[in-house]
């Protein structure tokens, strides 16, 4: 089959997930988990030479909110990071950040509950409040529902849920929100490569020591383009494709700098 060179624009369709934020750090106050990436789907008309970024997950917080996640960007198409889950602390529990989802607002003893953060309208949802007693974090928001607000601190809270797509031939979840650990629980986990998650919350102790969160999701970046069409990357990319019916799909799971390309065409 020929090959199209510079013609064009082509059809194809693509999916966009940003870098996952990380967990905020908690004590027997509980941190909120992360917000996940900001997440965009859809087909569109391309050719030439365009933008690709990969947004990185946020680190987990250490005495502080977890770190945003990093933006995706594809030609036009901008993925916000997700936002950092809120430290829990009896003197100072702090609000959730806002990003493409938000994180979960972290829990403090007395005064106002911290909020969870606002998502990025048709990227994500809030995360969920915290709480001013009983010591619960709210979870991250996801890329199709909001975080849920806290209760206390031995409650497990699910973070919003993500977007399940087949692009790459079978049914993938990615942008879900971090869960929220409860002291008794246990167990939190990163938010996963190339998921966009978000972070689960600190701790998994039944001390009032500090433990950190946990880090968000790496984004990714898929793009299903007709197999008669040429696709060509900077050196930067790091990608992997496969035929998917009349489509060559291709996976980019990093970028090594901010100044990488795709040529369609």
């Amino acid at each position: 089959m020929s090959s199209f060179f510079g013609a064009g624009p082509f059809a194809l369709d693509y999916v966009l997930v940003a870098g996952g934020a990380g967990g905020g750090s908690g004590s027997n106050f509980v941190g909120g988990s992360g917000g996940a990436g900001g997440y965009l789907q859809g087909s569109i008309l391309l050719a030439g030479s365009h933008s690709i970024v990969v947004g990185a997950g946020g680190v987990g917080g250490t005495a502080s909110n977890g770190s945003n996640g990093s933006d995706s960007v594809f030609s036009s198409h901008i993925g916000i990071g997700g936002g950092g889950g809120g430290r829990g602390s009896a003197a100072s529990g702090l609000a959730g950040s806002v990003g493409g989802s938000g994180g979960g607002g972290g829990s403090r003893n007395g005064g106002s509950a911290p909020a969870g953060g606002a998502g990025t309208s048709g990227q994500g949802f809030a995360g969920g409040n915290g709480t001013s007693s009983g010591g619960g974090g709210g979870s991250g928001g996801g890329a199709s529902a909001a975080g849920l607000n806290g209760t206390n601190n031995t409650d497990v809270k699910a973070g919003g849920a993500g977007v399940a797509s087949s692009i790459t031939g079978s049914s993938v979840t990615r942008a879900t929100g971090g869960t929220v650990r409860s002291i008794a629980a246990g167990g939190a986990v990163v938010g996963g490569a190339n998921t966009g998650n978000g972070g689960d919350s600190g701790p998994v102790g039944v001390s009032s020591s500090e433990v950190s969160g946990l880090a968000g999701g790496s984004g990714v970046i898929i793009l299903a383009v007709p197999t008669s069409v040429l696709v060509t990357f900077s050196g930067g990319v790091t990608q992997t494709s496969a035929i998917v019916g009349a489509n060559r799909v291709y996976t980019v799971t990093a970028t090594s700098t901010t100044d990488e390309t795709v040529r369609i065409g």
